[in-house]
């Protein structure tokens, strides 16, 4: 082998060994989802927390309290469930996400950027598992180039594109993708009818505590965080492609979609110009249907009379399948 071969080969494998991934929200290149994007067609309806010590090195520090299981239930807006310390969180839905082209779903923390440096950002991160059945789940294989030598802290800064398939690799609002197609084939999983996804704590420690990579590194962040709101801290998770839910865009993505007024208190009316008939579906932030009607004209009055007050999800769809969803306020 000529040297220079040699050289190409041994570039390819030190390159390798250093990947760099996608970067922080923001900057160009990342693969962050915005909460408000119309590419999520639902939200995790169902929660269970099985919460984590403040410090796993001392088993009398106390499991933290901040949030609960409802904080994660819904569209992304902010309010957070911690973990803690290997704290586990179950998401379900009101229908499987399926294996569908790109990421298939998306994780939301509430990390920050760093106000020096947009391309860095506080980051407490999680294993992310998926399910068919509810009892077998299987990991994405999570990768960490982050140093390990030099234990990071709580308030410092973290460079999002060492990491991949980690849970809170972008700040808050910005949802980590998952693609499904990279679990595809195995055993015991059906990629096309996930019913359940899981998150997991990272404990960061890169001492005793160390939870590693998918090749053995450990995974550095913000190590101990003994407060409440210690871990993981989980705002929501947005299904992208759901067992018989469509694509949507949002109200603000097709402008020709008039809902008015909003905020309302009794009534509101929508307009879709060139649309002859609609049908129609409003949820509460957790999915659950509240009203739902058919065959209506593509400008009409909606009642939205004797609802409790608070924030809604107006489902519109023509008779070609076009569908919009736009979030409505009832006063």
């Amino acid at each position: 082998m000529k040297f220079s071969t040699l050289l190409f080969f041994l570039c390819i494998i030190t390159c390798g060994a250093y990947a760099q991934y996608a970067p922080q929200a923001g900057i160009a290149g990342s693969t962050a989802i915005a909460a408000t994007s119309g590419r999520f067609v639902g939200w995790a309806t169902g929660c269970s927390i099985k919460r984590g010590l403040k410090n796993i090195a001392i088993p009398d520090s106390g499991y933290v309290t901040a949030g609960d299981s409802s904080m994660a239930i819904g569209s992304s807006d902010g309010n957070t469930v911690s973990l803690g310390d290997s704290g586990v969180a179950v998401l379900t839905f009101a229908a499987p996400i399926y294996n569908g082209a790109g990421p298939d779903f998306a994780v939301f923390e509430n990390g920050f950027t760093d106000p020096s440096d947009p391309t860095m950002a506080f980051l407490e991160l999680g294993f992310v598992e998926v399910s068919s059945d509810g009892v077998n789940y299987f990991r994405f294989p999570a990768t960490s180039n982050t140093q390990d030598t030099t234990q990071i802290w709580n308030g410092m800064y973290t460079d999002a594109s060492k990491l991949n398939n980690l849970a809170g690799k972008y700040i808050a609002r910005y949802g980590t993708p998952f693609d499904l197609d990279e679990l595809a084939g195995i055993p015991g999983l059906d990629v096309n009818h996930v019913t359940h996804v899981r998150i997991i704590d990272v404990v960061g420690d890169i001492g005793p505590h160390a939870c590693k990579d998918h090749v053995g590194n450990a995974i550095n962040d913000p190590y101990p965080t003994a407060f409440a709101t210690g871990g993981f801290d989980l705002d929501a998770v947005g299904a992208i492609h759901q067992v018989g839910v469509s694509a949507v865009t949002t109200l603000g993505e097709a402008p020709q979609v008039q809902v008015y007024p909003n905020p309302a208190k009794d009534e509101m009316y929508f307009n879709i110009p060139g649309v002859s008939l609609i049908n129609g579906t409003l949820t509460d932030v957790t999915g659950k249907v509240i009203s739902t009607f058919y065959n209506m004209p593509g400008s009409g009055k909606l009642s939205i009379q004797g609802f409790s007050s608070g924030v809604y999800y107006l489902v519109l769809q023509d008779t070609n399948g076009s569908k919009w969803v736009g979030k409505i306020i009832k006063l």
